[in-house]
């Protein structure tokens, strides 16, 4: 696309400038505060104030995914995505009064050590751990891929040199800093993406009429689609599996996830932990809203002339950054802006979730080897950090192949659903379900992880019809709709049409005419987490109940204070509890009749 060059030089200038002021957040972070001597120091950040966390929270959840894949998603698929906002919502207080005061009470580095205390089990502690790391990886290639997508659109910037040079400054911020490093960036990144938004927002509903008209013209074309309360579960989301499979999906990642329940451990108390999730609510909703809100913008500017209808752009996800190129080609930098925000939002969210990644990768596997046993802390320092540098290589090789799924957001729905049920599952065995031991939890998690990834390939194999989008019109299009920066149509082309334009959104092919297995595999992936939930627990908890012995006691604050109460309420014989603070000072307190307090080596 031809552009004005003294606008693209003020562009590059912009970048550059945004991209090395990222860079010099590391050395900051690196040379400035307390310095990182043990592995504690990396992973932990006790200086980090209420507000800030709150914001480094959220910026964990509301990547460059949100930033740029919703607007597309409304623009072309209507509003029924917004929905899982209702799931995120009610994961909140689940969070904050079951998970969090189990985590509290314990001193572990690694969320996953607490599966280890609980089932005294190292196979259920590497299965959990191996589920975050393998999530990790799939939903970090979609991060790091994302903002490639406009930068090859607008610079002509390749793949392989975008994706490498997030994924290479990601580990050099990886190398110089932890976790007070990712939150001091989180928080800078949130604040430009934020700001960002509002100037798109103000100039977009002014140059379509207002405020009003932006919501017209999405309501009266179908792009407000809410309350669909269709319980087919081959269509793709509805209000239903919006809520339950969001809900399931919000569970997993911000109460089983380290890269979070370190953040919450790294506040000063449990009542500040508490407090910073339900205020977080508001914040999360404003952001995560105002995605969509500029999706509205966008299409009340487009309503009548799509660019990708006439071929302008190719991919759907390449309508915000035509759109800046488009309508801001008279505020110089404004678009440089945008491409910074987008690559610093991706190598921001790299950088934190590296982090965690290497914590995790080294107290569940590598410290367990007994050649690792008795090294000092400085070493371990060296190799989390090492760690975290693997796993960058690994996430770059993923980013190379998600380009073959159909757009940002689905590639990352469908991963983040087919490996959150598992993980999930397991913990709350621990929390809620008292009879639950090692065997059930292991089997439960293999079970699960089989069936939910059996489905999935088969979901993604099986032929099925193209996401439908929704109509869109070219009949306003003349070569003044776009600005200067955008080659005039020719009078004599036609825009070129293709299937998918003239879908209707309702209709979703239905499985009646397939066989069973196909019917299972057209199910959405919004089901999926569901499904892995449900089938690690019920496996679980009968694999437990068949196998249960005197040795599976442990330790009580490890179970829920509720679930405890409840299960004294059960009939039969149950599993016996120990106050570790007790049975230290009086061992006769300990009423069961076998306690072997070692870590099963299995």
């Amino acid at each position: 696309m031809e552009r004005m060059e003294g606008n693209l030089i003020y562009d590059y200038l912009v970048f550059g400038a945004l991209i090395l002021g990222s860079i010099s957040v590391a050395f900051y972070g690196r040379f400035s505060g307390p310095k990182e001597k043990t592995k504690n120091d990396y992973a932990f950040s006790s200086k980090s104030n209420m507000f800030t966390m709150m914001l480094s929270i959220a910026r964990g959840f509301l990547g460059v995914r949100v930033f740029l894949g919703y607007p597309s998603e409304l623009f072309y698929r209507g509003s029924s995505m917004w929905e899982i906002l209702y799931g995120m919502i009610l994961a909140y207080p689940l969070v904050c009064f079951f998970f969090v005061p189990v985590y509290y009470s314990l001193s572990t580095t690694s969320v996953y050590q607490y599966l280890d205390l609980r089932f005294k089990s190292r196979l259920v502690r590497c299965l959990a751990s191996g589920t975050y790391v393998f999530r990790s990886i799939l939903n970090l290639g979609v991060t790091v891929f994302t903002p490639c997508v406009a930068l090859k659109t607008v610079i002509g910037l390749p793949y392989w040199a975008s994706i490498s040079a997030i994924v290479f400054i990601s580990i050099f911020f990886v190398m110089m800093g932890g976790l007070r490093t990712a939150i001091l960036a989180d928080v800078i990144q949130l604040l430009v993406m934020l700001c960002c938004s509002m100037i798109i927002l103000i100039q977009g509903t002014i140059t379509a009429g207002g405020v009003v008209n932006v919501v017209n013209t999405s309501y009266h074309n179908d792009r407000l689609n809410f309350f669909n309360f269709d319980m087919d579960p081959t269509v793709r989301v509805t209000t239903v599996s919006a809520i339950v499979g969001q809900l399931f999906m919000s569970l997993s990642i911000f109460g089983c996830q380290q890269n979070f329940v370190q953040r919450y451990c790294s506040m000063s108390s449990q009542k500040k932990v508490t407090q910073t999730l339900m205020a977080n609510i508001p914040i999360m909703t404003l952001l995560f809203s105002s995605s969509w809100i500029v999706g509205m913008v966008i299409y009340a500017n487009y309503a009548d002339c799509d660019p990708r209808a006439l071929g302008y752009i190719s991919s759907i996800d390449e309508i915000l950054p035509f759109y800046v190129e488009d309508k801001f080609f008279f505020l110089p930098g404004f678009l440089g802006l945008i491409m910074a925000c987008l690559f610093n939002g991706a190598m921001n969210l790299l950088v934190s979730n590296l982090n965690s990644m290497a914590i995790v990768m080294w107290e569940d596997f590598f410290f367990l080897i007994p050649a690792f046993k008795g090294i000092s802390e400085k070493a371990q320092l060296y190799f989390i950090k090492a760690l975290g540098a693997v796993c960058g290589l690994m996430i770059m090789g993923i980013a190379f192949v998600v380009a073959m799924l159909s757009g940002v957001i689905e590639a990352s729905m469908l991963m983040t659903s087919a490996t959150s049920g598992p993980l999930l599952g397991v913990f709350l065995l621990a929390m809620f379900c008292p009879p639950a031991n090692w065997k059930g939890a292991a089997l439960g998690m293999i079970t699960s992880h089989a069936i939910v990834m059996w489905i999935t390939f088969g979901h993604l194999t099986v032929e099925r019809p193209p996401i439908p989008l929704l109509p869109v019109s070219v009949d306003g299009c003349t070569n003044t709709t776009f600005s200067p920066n955008v080659p005039p149509l020719p009078h004599h082309t036609d825009p070129v049409w293709t299937e998918d334009f003239d879908v209707d959104p309702v209709v979703n092919p239905a499985a009646h005419d397939n066989d069973f297995l196909t019917s299972i595999y057209l199910v959405t992936y919004m089901y999926y987490s569901l499904f892995g939930t449900m089938i690690t627990v019920i496996i679980g908890l009968l694999v437990s109940l068949v196998t249960k012995s005197d040795e599976d006691s442990y330790d009580e604050k490890l179970v829920h204070p509720w679930a405890r109460k409840f299960y004294k309420w059960l009939p039969g014989k149950k599993t016996c509890f120990i106050n570790m603070e007790q049975s230290q000072t009086n061992p006769h307190s300990v009423d069961c009749e076998i306690y072997k307090p070692k870590t099963n080596k299995i």
